[in-house]
């Protein structure tokens, strides 16, 4: 029997390593895990994603994307034919973005997100924090640790001025229902796990050690 291709995108920030706790029978599925390619200054959504096209070596592979991940899948789902779109703590149109992502786009104040500063304050927590705090920077270190300014004003810039307005077919959405980037009530057609927060893939992944693999079999 073939195994069932699948790639994935992690997302804003983050590597690969987001989707290690998720367990898999790699007698079934072929696993691939993608990173975040380099973006040119002003690269528009459609270019960026194209650099993707090479690196996927199967017919019909199920693309599976996190957060900003999801929307990278979805793009790229549109340009090469696939089985299907799993997104994550994501977003399937324009119109599940918060008030305050709608806003950020028509006064372009997204620009002002100090981004430069991010590296210097988890030095500052680290150093100087709680233990709590020093513990939150070892999981962001790990887990979060693409922080080139450039690359996260493209990603916010790129995030804010999506202009899918309508969800495309096809597209299966897991979102949680305390995630406080993009709130469930916003969220329309997904299925919805309880307590599940933006970070859900790392702090819920007994969740979808059961049920993720059956989704993709249905």
């Amino acid at each position: 029997m073939n195994k069932i291709p699948i790639y994935f995108f992690p997302g804003m920030s983050s590597t690969s390593l987001i989707f290690e706790r998720l367990k898999w029978d790699t007698s079934v599925f072929d696993l691939h895990f993608l990173e975040w390619l380099p973006c040119e200054k002003n690269e528009n959504l459609l270019d960026y994603t194209a650099k993707y096209i090479p690196l996927i070596q199967h017919n019909n592979p199920i693309l599976v994307g996190v957060s900003f991940g999801g929307i990278i899948a979805q793009e790229l789902s549109k340009r090469i034919e696939v089985q299907k779109t799993i997104i994550i703590s994501s977003v399937r149109s324009n119109r599940e973005f918060p008030a305050c992502f709608k806003w950020a786009k028509y006064t372009k104040l997204y620009k002002l997100i100090p981004t430069h500063g991010v590296e210097f304050l988890l030095k500052l927590v680290a150093r100087y924090g709680s233990d709590k705090q020093k513990n939150r920077v070892e999981l962001y270190n790990r887990y979060l640790s693409i922080r080139d300014p450039h690359y996260l004003n493209w990603c916010i810039q790129t995030i804010v001025t999506w202009n899918q307005k309508e969800p495309l077919d096809q597209v299966i959405h897991i979102h949680g229902t305390k995630d406080e980037i993009f709130p469930i009530k916003n969220i329309k057609n997904a299925i919805k796990v309880k307590g599940g927060t933006h970070a859900m893939i790392l702090v819920k992944y007994k969740w979808f050690n059961e049920n993720l693999q059956k989704i993709i079999l249905e």
